[in-house]
């Protein structure tokens, strides 16, 4: 009887074991389309991601890259300070996007273009993605903006 109790807990406990892992990989295999790395136009220009990966792309839109007006497709141009990388984006940017403001974008790097399906703009005069500020750290450009309250 003592045999066939601990038969049955040692039967239950591999059970477990295998249905967490089943259930530990289903959670993996689900979020693998939803996790997006972020990297800076210097590592996108070091290294480039194959065409197929899923990435964020952070940093200032250069001065005078940006075009508008050329069909649904806007194009423009984001730096760290250490590399520039080209953006096409087909879509209504943010209002608040423009040239000299941060940007982080979502897409693919396809051809030594990155095709954005999102843009996000930074949402006042203040703000700025903790990922951009840091890639701009890295290469010496950024600066500090002014921290004087709106009246």
């Amino acid at each position: 009887m003592k045999g066939l109790k601990k038969r049955r807990r040692i039967q239950i406990i591999i059970v477990a074991f295998v249905a967490l892992a089943g259930a530990t990989a289903l959670v993996g295999y689900a979020m693998r389309d939803g996790i997006n790395f972020f990297r800076s136009p210097s590592q996108v220009a070091e290294a480039p991601p194959p065409p197929t990966e899923v990435f964020r792309i952070g940093g200032l839109v250069e001065e005078g890259s940006l075009v508008r007006g050329q069909g649904e497709t806007v194009t423009f141009r984001v730096t760290d300070g250490g590399a520039s990388i080209p953006v096409s984006f087909t879509g209504v940017l943010p209002d608040l996007f423009g040239e000299g403001q941060g940007m982080v974008g979502t897409g693919r790097y396809v051809n030594g273009v990155f095709e954005a399906s999102e843009i996000l703009a930074k949402h006042d005069e203040n703000y700025m993605p903790k990922e951009v500020v840091d890639a701009l750290k890295e290469q010496g450009v950024y600066v500090e903006p002014d921290t004087e309250p709106n009246g």
